[in-house]
């Protein structure tokens, strides 16, 4: 087997699995999990519909590149909600469906990295494991920018030494991030874009939380739409992810899609041409349905914020939380250690919340995800409020 399999680390949910092996959770009190990001609202109606009216997709073999229409309506969507050039984002050269943004993150490390000793994929830190898995497995080796609360949880760029931008052939980035929800600004993002000149390296948006956000009237910022700002309409150098499984509760259907520099996406086509993942025909009809549609999207957010709300004001005499700009997480300092408060809050309250080391790796003698927790909000309303009194009672007999 690839030799690079035995530096993957268990990824964190197997990590929490043997953390918790031995516990027996209370067991009056009905299980609540906030541990996976995996949305429990209602998949929108007219998604269903086009899934069962368009089951015949099975008896054909879908393409890589996808039908145009759905990647017509990706930009469509795409262009509207960025304020993009009209046209600049062509449906034939800039836009590919893909399986889940997971699939695509991993997949275009694998076809962008040439491997050697030298190369580095930059993440941040805390971060989506993917980044570090598809770093090792492509041949290079993951360079982690910590997140801290000192730095607002966005990297400290004018930090890094250049001899890691010398050796940089990828640097993810995720806005609005996963833990923290933190969002990048639009000085930020040019900086980077500039960055990425300067060395040659691709700059790698994944804005999978980018339609969960708290201010209706600022939605976070994108980095096509940071492109569009400067004129630079042909992407260069620049690709974003996005995925229908937060911004429409389909984490079930495996849909997203790649968009940018038509320079990579042409030849990440070919790659996935013997790659052999396209996505099934109805899955792309009712996908084009989901990205049409806004109503289902403003109802989602309604819905987090009303949660948002209602755990903070239980928590916050007791932990020292703020709700975040973006994201469906509340990344949350905890009073003992994380792995300690995880155990004993499962114990005590039958409540699944996820140690944020387990989403980190120490750099310079810091562990920036020691001692918080990561809380998915996508239970129901009444399930995070159950969960968030839960909590609070354990802190207070801590």
């Amino acid at each position: 087997m690839n030799s690079n399999l035995n530096k993957l680390h268990p990824y964190p949910f197997e990590k929490l699995a043997e953390l918790t092996r031995d516990i027996q959770p209370e067991p009056s009190l009905e299980a609540i999990s906030l541990g996976i990001g995996e949305p429990k609202h209602p998949a929108p109606a007219l998604v269903m519909d086009a899934v069962r009216n368009n089951l015949a997709g099975l008896s054909n073999y879908p393409t890589t590149k996808g039908l145009l229409s759905l990647r017509q309506a990706i930009a469509d969507w795409a262009t509207q909600r960025f304020g993009l050039k009209a046209q600049s984002l062509d449906p034939e050269q800039h836009i590919l469906p893909v399986n889940g943004t997971r699939e695509a993150i991993f997949a275009f490390t694998q076809a962008l990295i040439n491997p050697s000793a030298e190369a580095l994929v930059v993440s941040p830190n805390p971060f989506y494991q993917i980044y570090e898995g598809a770093a090792y497995l492509a041949g290079a080796k993951p360079w982690y920018l910590n997140c801290t609360r000192e730095n607002g949880f966005i990297p400290d760029y004018d930090a890094v030494p250049a001899a890691v931008w010398e050796n940089c052939q990828l640097l993810f980035i995720c806005s609005p991030g996963n833990p923290t929800g933190a969002v990048h600004d639009a000085a930020t993002l040019k900086k980077l874009i500039a960055l990425a000149d300067q060395y040659d390296f691709v700059l790698a948006s994944d804005e999978c939380y980018s339609e969960i956000y708290l201010d209706e009237a600022h939605p976070p910022i994108g980095l096509l739409e940071v492109c569009a700002e400067i004129g630079r309409d042909d992407y260069r150098n620049c690709v974003v992810f996005h995925s229908l499984s937060k911004r429409s509760n389909l984490p079930g259907m495996r849909s997203g899609f790649i968009a940018g520099d038509a320079a990579l996406i042409g030849p990440f086509l070919k790659y996935r041409t013997y790659h052999g993942c396209s996505m099934p025909i109805q899955h792309q009809i009712a996908s084009t349905a989901a990205w049409q549609d806004e109503a289902h999207v403003i109802d989602n957010r309604n819905l987090y914020r009303e949660k948002f709300t209602a755990v903070i004001d239980i928590l916050a005499p007791v932990m020292d939380v703020t709700q975040p700009p973006a994201s469906f997480y509340l990344w949350a300092p905890t009073p003992i250690d994380d792995e300690s408060f995880t155990r004993g809050l499962l114990q005590s309250q039958n409540l699944t919340v996820l140690p944020g080391r387990y989403l980190s790796r120490e750099v310079d003698g810091v562990l920036p995800g020691a001692n918080y927790v990561r809380m998915a909000l996508v239970a129901t309303v009444d399930e995070c409020v159950e969960a968030a009194t839960r909590i609070r009672r354990y802190v207070e007999s801590l």
